[in-house]
């Protein structure tokens, strides 16, 4: 059982690019609430994103268990850079249009296909050379959601992410079976992931 994690809360600064963002004193509050309770012990893997909210996240599982993290830029989110920052209503209007439309790219955006595609890729490279029972994702809400959507055999829709399903802020996770490919669980929030 593979686990996949979304970062929790960053600090949102308009001036900086998205992938710069780093996680903001609430969510690594909520993260290192988490990982005291022992949940990633069993982890002796960990695959990040490139991208500065999930390489925090990386370093505070990493730093419990005393191992170091790969970094994966084909973990990243989806590249968004085409609009930059949004404000949150016009974010969400094209969100959206993102998981609606798989295979349009809106504003310029990655598509969510090719997001999707990409994903599985990296998941799938590094699910080949490991042990999948303690290997821990640490990423983002829209391509895990792609990633949860493609194991479980679901089509690509905004109704499986993690906003809707978890906590609305991000620090969820789910538990999958990459040789089935089967999902073990839906998004749960840090704070409702069981211990053992």
């Amino acid at each position: 059982m593979a686990l996949y994690l979304t970062h929790p809360e960053v600090v949102i600064d308009p001036n900086v690019p998205t992938p710069r963002w780093g996680l903001s004193d609430i969510g690594r509050e909520r993260l290192q609430n988490a990982v005291d309770r022992g949940i990633f012990d069993h982890v002796s893997q960990i695959i990040s994103s490139s991208e500065q909210k999930a390489i925090d996240g990386a370093e505070i599982v990493g730093q419990r268990l005393g191992i170091t993290f790969i970094q994966d830029p084909m973990c990243d989110e989806n590249d968004r850079s085409a609009t930059g920052f949004l404000p949150a209503e016009k974010f969400n209007e094209i969100a959206d249009q993102f998981f609606e439309k798989p295979d349009k790219s809106i504003l310029g955006w990655e598509t969510s296909g090719d997001a999707q595609k990409r994903i599985v890729t990296a998941v799938s490279k590094h699910l080949q050379s490991v042990d999948e029972e303690t290997t821990l994702f640490v990423g983002h809400g829209a391509i895990g959601t792609l990633l949860k959507c493609h194991i479980g055999k679901r089509t690509i829709s905004r109704d499986e992410d993690q906003r809707t399903i978890g906590a609305p802020g991000g620090g969820n996770l789910f538990a999958f079976d990459w040789a089935s490919p089967k999902l073990q669980t839906d998004w749960f929030a840090l704070e409702d992931w069981p211990n053992s």
